[in-house]
């Protein structure tokens, strides 16, 4: 089942029924239970609301492409290097563009899920910001994407391919009804999520491996980049955006501080996992 706004919806508000049992009940599974389904809950909801921003947008091209032209002329003037020169790395090699394209394609939201339960279950302390964090950052990079603002791949005169479009592998031409919009390159939410997991993993981590972390911020630039999905500046704008996010979950975990505990801190002794190769 394909997670569209409505089964988003329905999970959510299934979580959140879940949630409000489980929590009139005193055991320790019931208040794992209980917090665990708050945060299914949670992620679910926003994620629904991802979709509608998106769907309040998608088809607003009016100007995407001077913009899209205007970005690219800019790093020039400022010697940025050219994402043609990082596409002429893999272009020369069909399985690795495809490698590519799949990966833009299905890691992003796929390790967001998976660093999100890591997060949760091995590092409940710190789960609470990460979280406000990423929910921050996606609603500033929502309300900045209202502005049309065409890929590099969409915009001629760059000697770019469209490397999903050439190997049949376009989300955009898969998802009919649409889980993106072609017109949001700026800034790249592909990057500011993966960076932010990288420095979350080897923040939060004590494990020698916490450092491999890094590789998804790493190789999500490449092929955000190399696929002709982003600019440059579109994750300069990213990271630049996950301070302010930073800043702002900072300040709500100093209100929840003050209120009272956030549900992700509800631990259950029985079901705490031991700090071990992943911790």
């Amino acid at each position: 089942m394909r997670l569209d706004v409505n089964s988003a919806s329905t999970v959510a508000a299934a979580m959140l029924v879940i949630c409000l049992v489980a929590r009139r009940r005193t055991s320790r599974r019931a208040r794992f239970v209980s917090a665990a389904s708050f945060e299914v809950a949670v992620v679910c909801a926003l994620f629904a609301l991802w979709q509608v921003a998106n769907q309040l947008t998608r088809g607003h091209s009016t100007g995407g492409e001077s913009r899209g032209r205007w970005l690219w002329h800019a790093e020039r003037v400022i010697h940025l290097p050219s994402e043609k020169s990082l596409q002429d790395l893999i272009i020369g090699h069909p399985w690795l563009v495809r490698s590519a394209n799949y990966y833009y394609d299905t890691a992003h939201l796929t390790l967001m899920v998976v660093f999100l339960v890591w997060l949760w279950l091995r590092h409940r302390d710190r789960y609470p910001l990460i979280r406000n964090t990423i929910a921050a950052f996606t609603a500033m990079s929502l309300l900045i994407q209202m502005v049309a603002v065409a890929p590099p791949r969409l915009i001629g005169g760059t000697g770019l391919v469209d490397t999903a479009a050439a190997y049949g592998q376009s989300v955009y031409a898969a998802i009919g009804s649409g889980l993106a919009d072609q017109y949001a390159a700026m800034p790249s939410i592909h990057i500011g999520w993966a960076v932010l997991i990288s420095l979350a993993i080897v923040t939060s981590s004590t494990s020698r491996w916490r450092w491999l972390g890094l590789l998804h911020g790493l190789l999500t630039i490449f092929v955000v980049v190399a696929t002709a999905n982003h600019y440059w500046l579109d994750g300069i704008a990213a990271c630049v955006l996950l301070v302010p996010a930073w800043l702002i979950a900072k300040a709500v975990e100093r209100l929840q501080a003050g209120a009272g505990n956030d549900p992700a801190f509800e631990l259950d002794e029985a079901v705490q996992i031991q700090q071990g190769a992943f911790s």
